[in-house]
């Protein structure tokens, strides 16, 4: 071999060695970097309260890139979806991206509780709305005209709250939401009962199946929300009974978990999460980080503060610490944060101008 062959091949060995000793990237780090790279941040759907006329409509926020805990309002603050039908008031509300990633439905309550438009809170739980409000989009900003669509039984009080999941294992989504089920010789819905937590199945949100129960603990439970990771789901529950010393964790969440998403057993986890930290919550509402193995976990201090974050790093061990230097949209009640992607973020920002007084 010459010199100049020698001096080009020696290099170019010593490289090839050192590929071949270097040790492999984690796949867990690369999940994060491409994770990292396929979302540019966050889209935060959510209603405000019904203390003003405009406030049980839906309203949206956008992260600032992939910080999960500074927003800025899209459309000046004001409302971007608003109710024509039903009870005419939107609350609670949930977006889900389709399995494929070509569609997004969005799921409200159809409640309207400003000046006690729909009745008053016991009279909502009795003869109230019995679907749920839907609609669908490509874009996240088109939205197809709103369509109210029965889940609940006959004999529900109530349907609040809904969400969604999706169960690879069905091939459907998993909606669930809470009602009052009364028995089937009180047509008038006048006995005492209390919230549970029911499902029903769909491909479509056209369509759905029966509803079943899903979580009755033996006393009122409301707003559940679910993350799964690992085959595992993490289902955070608001527990809506009265503090007592018996009860020392009512008004506020519980954390379980199950192999099943609408298995009716799961695991205990932790309950009292966010006391100490707030009055009380509910409507919890939990994602993954986009950057990092970290979960965040909102909960609405409803007649407090609004919404409050949490975070961990650790889903079993049921603790969620209180997240530092944040700001949050203005008054923030029971919404959803989604990851979205560059393209999806740009067009969000195109589409909404930006609350000047938070911009």
């Amino acid at each position: 071999m010459s010199r100049t062959a020698r001096t080009i091949m020696l290099p170019l060995l010593a490289l090839l060695l050192g590929l071949l000793a270097a040790p492999p990237t984690p796949a867990h780090s690369a999940d994060r970097q491409k994770q990292g790279a396929k979302y540019a941040g966050y889209l935060f759907a959510y209603f405000t309260g019904e203390g003003t006329a405009d406030g049980e409509q839906i309203r949206y926020a956008l992260s600032r890139g992939n910080d999960a805990l500074h927003w800025r309002e899209l459309n000046g603050g004001k409302p971007v979806l608003t109710s024509t039908i039903g009870e005419k008031g939107l609350r609670d509300p949930f977006v889900i991206r389709s399995p494929k990633g070509d569609r997004f439905y969005m799921i409200a309550t159809d409640l309207r509780m400003y000046q006690n438009s729909s009745g008053s809170w016991d009279q909502v739980q009795r003869h109230g709305s019995k679907s749920i409000m839907v609609w669908e989009s490509t874009d996240l900003v088109h939205w197809t005209d709103q369509r109210l669509v029965k889940v609940s039984p006959d004999n529900a009080g109530n349907t609040w709250a809904p969400e969604a999941y999706w169960d690879r294992k069905l091939g459907r989504f998993v909606v669930f939401w809470a009602s009052k089920l009364y028995a089937d010789d009180d047509p008038d819905h006048t006995g005492s009962t209390y919230n549970k937590m029911l499902y029903a199945t769909t491909k479509d949100f056209r369509t759905f199946s029966a509803p079943k129960v899903w979580n009755d603990p033996g006393y009122s439970v409301i707003d559940s929300t679910v993350v799964e990771h690992k085959g595992t789901y993490y289902r955070y529950t608001k527990d809506e009974r009265d503090p007592t010393s018996s009860s020392p964790c009512a008004k506020f969440v519980t954390g379980e978990k199950s192999t099943s998403l609408t298995s009716t057993k799961y695991d205990f986890v932790a309950d009292c999460i966010g006391s100490g930290a707030m009055d009380r919550g509910e409507g919890p509402t939990v994602f993954k980080s986009n950057t990092e193995e970290k979960w965040y976990l909102f909960i609405d201090e409803y007649g407090g503060r609004g919404y409050l974050p949490f975070e961990t790093t650790d889903l079993d061990s049921g603790r969620w610490t209180p997240s530092q230097n944040y700001q949050l949209p203005s008054s923030p009640r029971h919404g959803t944060v989604i990851p979205v992607t560059r393209k999806e973020y740009q067009r969000l920002l195109a589409a909404y101008p930006v609350s000047p007084a938070r911009s």
